[in-house]
């Protein structure tokens, strides 16, 4: 009976917006029982899957399990990510805990599918299943409400299918569907997806928390669109954005049957969407002439020092150890001296290799920083890209102080490049999140390497740029100093300043389009193509700043690296008195 209740609960999961991964009851009488339940129907690329589990605990005395999940993306190397979660139930308590999942990185174009393994142990029983996302990379991560998913999913697979590959599985589905009722409040938790479809009631049926989360993301590059059935529905009435920061918000009419041109809403996501998909923009956008690689410049290699040495621990273990140290009669010490040269040598290809490379490593790091004080916001939404060429590491985990997304990227190949577009390259990228931080363990930095990483993360701040109450006189809050600082006023007239210091009071220069944007391009021209499209969209904001600083915090990774540069372009609105 026990296997039937859960089989039929299984099934009704497919049937949801949600699924049920795991339950099990451990008590029938009481109904002491554990769900694990995922917030989508499918997993995105990467990011971050959104769990809940409840726990209801009717016996008396505490229930503890542990939630283990491998996330394992197949056909690139095997990229694995790891992450385990504790959690306990009171006597006579109900516990709901929502989780975000570590999912294992993009990868490459010869990656093929994620295969995500739940296990569940402790007292409330032991089970274990298994979810799976597909898709090729050219093909956007999409979540679909299930008001719209239900009288549309067959038609737009089929129309995906023909446009994309179905990668390692066949067939192709086009999105992941979602109960808006039941949307988790964490931005990352849809840091995996390019786009958001959904109707002007699923908008109104999101809890504040989730809608939030949806807005973060929006400013983070996604793009939502909000199909309406009456003409009343403006983005005013729904509280959104005028303005959507580096993302994009849509609303478009549809029928009283949510009946969508299957052709057009694929061309919407795929090619209508101004910034390039996250799966895409990872698997490629850096292994070819990255800026920042470039920048950084190649690794020479002594090779005459290791060739000196080789040359002299062969005479050495060979006719001097033989005629010299173990001459005739005394062939004996050769079980003494040859280990004792060899250990010798060793030592000193050891010492050339600390003096060559050192311990720790160096690296640039690329950000571009979105700044929104404006209704009620204070918060900045950032873009990183970072190369580091590492020495002797005598630990590769690390701790980043808030929670963010973060990816190995395929870089050009080369000696020292340990995650490339090979097809056999891959690694163990575990994350695990936890008090509000996120512990990074396995291959992310490895000695003697080159490594690139793409990262985001929406942190609070006070920073602004504001007017104040002089007229024509401006004011910076952020608490580092900026370079240059170009604005666009409400008239499209452009203005200068220079050297802004925090705290002190500024005034611009007119100047002319000929003189600003040259000295943007020049910036846009050292990020990725992801990267470089939305910068390019946020210079043409009317009362919006665009500017540059070398002294701009970035987000934190590894404490080893070095980091010799990191300049920082930062967009958003000056804030009005």
């Amino acid at each position: 009976m026990r296997r039937f209740v859960f089989t039929l609960l299984f099934l009704l999961g497919f049937a949801s917006a949600q699924e049920i991964i795991i339950r099990e009851v451990r008590d029938t009488k009481t109904d002491t029982h554990i769900e694990v339940l995922s917030l989508f129907s499918k997993p995105s690329a990467g990011g971050y899957l959104p769990v809940r589990v409840k726990i209801a605990n009717q016996l008396n005395r505490d229930q503890s399990v542990r939630l283990s999940f491998e996330s394992n993306r197949q056909g690139s190397g095997n990229n694995i990510t790891n992450s385990i979660y504790d959690l306990t139930a009171a006597p006579g308590k109900t516990v709901t805990r929502d989780l975000l999942v570590p999912l294992s990185p993009s990868g490459n174009s010869h990656s093929y599918g994620n295969f995500i393994t739940i296990r569940l142990t402790g007292s409330m029983g032991n089970a274990s299943n298994t979810m799976s996302t597909g898709g090729g990379t050219s093909q956007p991560a999409v979540l679909l409400s299930e008001a719209i998913f239900t009288p549309n999913a067959s038609m737009l697979d089929s129309e995906a299918s023909s446009r994309f590959s179905g990668g390692y599985g066949g067939s192709t589905e086009f999105a992941s569907k979602f109960d808006p009722k039941q949307l988790p409040d964490n931005w990352l938790a849809y840091s995996g997806f390019d786009s958001i479809l959904m109707t002007e009631l699923d908008w109104s049926q999101i809890p504040s928390g989730a809608r939030n989360a949806i807005l973060s993301w929006v400013r983070l590059g996604g793009q939502l669109v909000i199909y309406h059935r009456t003409e009343s529905s403006t983005p005013a009435s729904l509280g959104l954005p005028d303005e959507a920061s580096y993302g994009q918000v849509l609303m478009m009419p549809i029928d009283s049957e949510l009946k969508l041109n299957a052709s057009s809403t694929v061309s919407l996501v795929a090619s209508k969407n101004p910034v390039k998909s996250i799966k895409s923009a990872i698997a490629s956008d850096f292994e070819g002439s990255w800026p920042l690689q470039s920048l950084f410049g190649p690794k020479a290699f002594r090779y005459a020092l290791f060739i000196v040495v080789l040359i002299v621990f062969g005479i050495l273990v060979g006719p001097v150890n033989l005629f010299v140290f173990a001459k005739s009669g005394q062939r004996h010490r050769l079980f003494i001296t040859t280990p004792i040269i060899s250990v010798g040598a060793s030592l000193l290809l050891i010492l050339l290799i600390i003096f060559q490379d050192g311990f720790g490593g160096s690296g640039m790091r690329r950000v571009l920083m979105e700044v929104r004080p404006d209704a009620g916001q204070n918060a900045a939404f950032i873009h990183q890209e970072q190369f580091s060429r590492t020495g002797i590491l005598t630990s590769s985990n690390f701790t980043m102080d808030q929670p963010a997304f973060i990816s190995p990227v395929p870089i050009a190949e080369s000696r020292w490049a340990r995650f490339t577009s090979r097809h056999d390259s891959g690694g163990n990228f575990h994350l695990q999140p936890g008090g509000g931080k996120v512990r990074a363990t396995g291959d992310w930095f490895q000695s003697r390497s080159e490594h690139g990483h793409a990262l985001t993360a929406v942190v609070s701040t006070r920073g602004r740029i504001e007017s104040t109450t002089d007229p024509d006189t401006y004011l910076s809050t952020f608490e580092f100093p900026i370079e240059t600082l170009l604005f666009l006023d409400d008239n499209r007239q452009w203005h200068l300043a220079d050297n802004v210091l925090t705290g002190k009071k500024f005034k611009m220069t007119a100047i002319e389009p000929s003189v600003a944007l040259p000295l943007i391009e020049e910036e846009i021209k050292q990020f990725t193509t992801r990267n470089r499209s939305m910068l390019k969209e946020a210079k043409n904001r009317d009362g919006h700043f665009v500017a540059f600083s070398n002294d701009a915090p970035a987000i934190g990774t590894h404490p080893g690296i070095k980091w010799e540069k990191t300049r920082t372009i930062l967009t958003g609105p000056v804030a009005r008195p």
